[in-house]
Formats: C-alpha cells, structure tokens, sequence
C-alpha cells in the first residue's frame, strides 16, 4: 500500500492517532508572544490586575495555544510516514473552549477526521485535535487542521 494511498487512509476516519505529551505554559512564554503579536491585554500579563480579574490569574492567549499545536503534535505518530513534501493547508474551525491559565499544562489528541485525494497526486487529512488541559473537564481548544501530503 502506498503511503498517499486515500482509500486506505480513508478507512482509517474516526481512529485516534495518539495522545502527545504534557507541556506547561509559562508566563514567559506568555508575554513573549504578547511581544511578538503585539496583544498586551490585561488578562495576559502577570499582576494584580489579572488576579483579581475574571480568570483569578493570567491567562495565555487563545492564539498562543493555538500557535503551539505545531510542537503539541510533534510526539504523536506520524498518520503518512513517507511523504516528500506536507503542506500544511490551513484551519476548518477553532474553538477555544476553557482558558489556559499560566502554570497550566496541555497536550494534543489527535483524530483522524476525514481524507480526500488531491491534484498532483496527494491527499488531503483533516485532523481534529482537543488540545487538552491536565485535570480539567473540559478541553482548551478543538482544532481542525487540513494537511496536504505528497509523495
């Protein structure tokens, strides 16, 4: 079977990919990003102001964890293994569902959620990740991100 092969990857919807590991958010890594992208709310930035605010504390910026799933996915196995080129091809929906307080830790989870073939001899995975936040109910944010991959 050919890695690219969509209808063998096809039968694979709905599967877990895999469950990466925990990663913590410091306030540096906060306000590094508010540097970058220029958003320096409140609720970001250590303080009395954000104590005392909604969240009891700072709290990272939806885009920040947005922004880490990169390296979040990077310890799940791979779905297509020998791809010479991924590309990646954007975003079909995000919800940022509890806040991310700083000190807090989160990881992603990872379904295989749909595949498609594409021009050029490539398919197309959409992948939905709950990026989770340890001991919370609720999950941080569930992404679905579209990849292309070529052989």
């Amino acid at each position: 079977m050919s890695a690219l092969d969509a209808a063998a990857l096809a039968s694979r919807v709905g599967e877990e990919i895999g469950v990466g590991e925990w990663f913590q958010v410091t306030q540096e890594r906060v306000d590094a990003f508010a540097e970058a992208t220029l958003d320096h709310q409140w609720i970001h930035q250590a303080g009395p102001r954000a104590d005392a605010g909604p969240f009891g504390g700072p709290i990272a910026h939806g885009y920040l964890t947005l922004s880490l799933l990169p390296h979040l996915k990077d310890s799940l196995p791979a779905v297509v293994g020998d791809a010479r080129m991924v590309v990646n091809y954007g975003l079909d929906r995000v919800r940022f569902i509890s806040p991310v307080h700083v000190g807090s830790r989160i990881r992603a989870r990872g379904v295989l959620s749909a595949v498609e073939p594409v021009s050029g001899g490539g398919v197309q995975l959409k992948v939905t990740f709950t990026i989770e936040l340890e001991g919370a109910e609720r999950p941080a944010a569930v992404v679905e991100t579209l990849a292309r991959f070529y052989a």
